[in-house]
């Protein structure tokens, strides 16, 4: 069982009818008490980082979620926004993050020509391998490894070994990336056909 995390700021529906086609089955979860129950959690997220935490820390659920990340070693995933979440902080607003990562979220407009690369970084782009991790177990074995993207701002670790996926677009960044019981996909793995299928079915199986 998976508990998605609903906080108002997640495309809970796609993700939900991607797992069913996995066979995999979820529960919608949107209170502390819920979240203290939970044995695996997906954080997802579409929208901006600020407003993201500012409805985290209005449910009163940051605590529940450091409690089953940091203290229960439960499996944790966060998509797109998600992702940012767990780093300590975003050039797209002012409030800290999770910081469950030592990793920040970074702009594009910053760092690449925006008259060359549009932002934000929207469509398919390939990803490597870059440290083993059981979330893209087996993705040694495709060809190429492709997902769908939708984001203008991106992380970047400051350890390298908690990077799993890294992808380009201007500049490189940590695409996937994991720190023990605790992953975050940037890309959307409910849009990314067998590749987020693949990754779905791996966390599901931790």
């Amino acid at each position: 069982m998976v508990s998605i995390v609903n906080y108002g700021m997640g495309n809970i529906g796609s993700v939900v009818n991607m797992f069913k086609r996995i066979s995999v089955k979820t529960e919608i979860i949107s209170t502390a008490e819920e979240i203290r129950k939970a044995h695996k959690i997906l954080l997802p997220g579409v929208g901006a980082f600020d407003a993201a935490m500012s409805r985290i820390n209005e449910l009163q659920i940051k605590e529940a979620l450091d409690e089953k990340a940091l203290k229960e070693k439960v499996p944790v995933l966060g998509i797109c926004l998600g992702m940012q979440l767990l780093t300590q902080g975003s050039e797209e607003g002012v409030l800290p993050g999770l910081a469950w990562f030592e990793a920040q979220t970074l702009s594009f407009r910053k760092v690449v020509d925006t008259k060359v690369l549009k932002v934000p970084h929207m469509g398919w782009s390939q990803a490597h391998l870059a440290n083993a991790s059981p979330l893209v177990a087996g993705f040694e074995n495709f060809e190429e490894i492709r997902f769908y993207f939708v984001h203008s701002y991106f992380v970047k670790c400051v350890n390298p070994n908690e990077s799993i996926l890294k992808t380009h677009y201007g500049v490189e960044f940590d695409s996937a990336i994991q720190k023990d019981n605790i992953f975050g996909a940037q890309f959307h793995p409910e849009k990314s056909h067998k590749f987020g299928m693949k990754l779905l079915e791996n966390f599901a199986r931790l």
